[in-house]
């Protein structure tokens, strides 16, 4: 009875599946460990960055570099999917990215600094797999919490 009960929940589970937030779950995880595999399988053969940064390559290797490089910089990174809104074949997510700058950025050696920041994307979902990224990362708050750029200051009082 009791796995008759467990199968029952599986199907009802897989029965409301949503390709679109399946996909993204599965990018988000893709972030959070490093995995190429799970890219691969969250991303469509012919993606298609529509906010590629300079340098990065255009299609699925693209974020399997950026992870590569990323986490050289921040072996301990964390990402994690706080916000999932799935809206036809769109679906945003905010993701939350938590570590220490342990590594290398560029010609910079991290000194342990807590790495803490936001990224919001939008995914176009065909056939469960994402197709169009657009994202939007809080760089300016990375480069200073990475010691790469300072803070923000404030303007001088007027003495009046």
């Amino acid at each position: 009875m009791k796995a008759l009960l467990i199968a029952s929940l599986f199907a009802a589970s897989a029965a409301h599946a949503d390709p679109v937030v399946d996909a993204a779950r599965t990018y988000a995880a893709f972030w959070n460990s490093g995995d190429p595999a799970l890219a691969q399988k969250a991303l469509a053969p012919d993606f298609i960055d529509r906010t590629l940064p300079p340098g990065r390559e255009q299609g699925g290797n693209g974020p399997l570099q950026a992870s590569r490089a990323f986490r050289a910089a921040v072996p301990d990174l964390r990402a994690e999917a706080t916000h999932i809104v799935p809206h036809g074949d769109h679906v945003s997510v905010r993701l939350h990215f938590t570590g220490h700058f342990t590594g290398r950025f560029g010609d910079t050696q991290g000194a342990g600094q807590a790495i803490d920041f936001q990224a919001f994307d939008l995914y176009h979902v065909v056939d469960g797999r994402i197709a169009e990224n657009w994202h939007l990362e809080d760089n300016l708050t990375l480069l200073q919490q990475m010691g790469l750029m300072s803070g923000p200051q404030s303007a001088p009082v007027k003495k009046q």
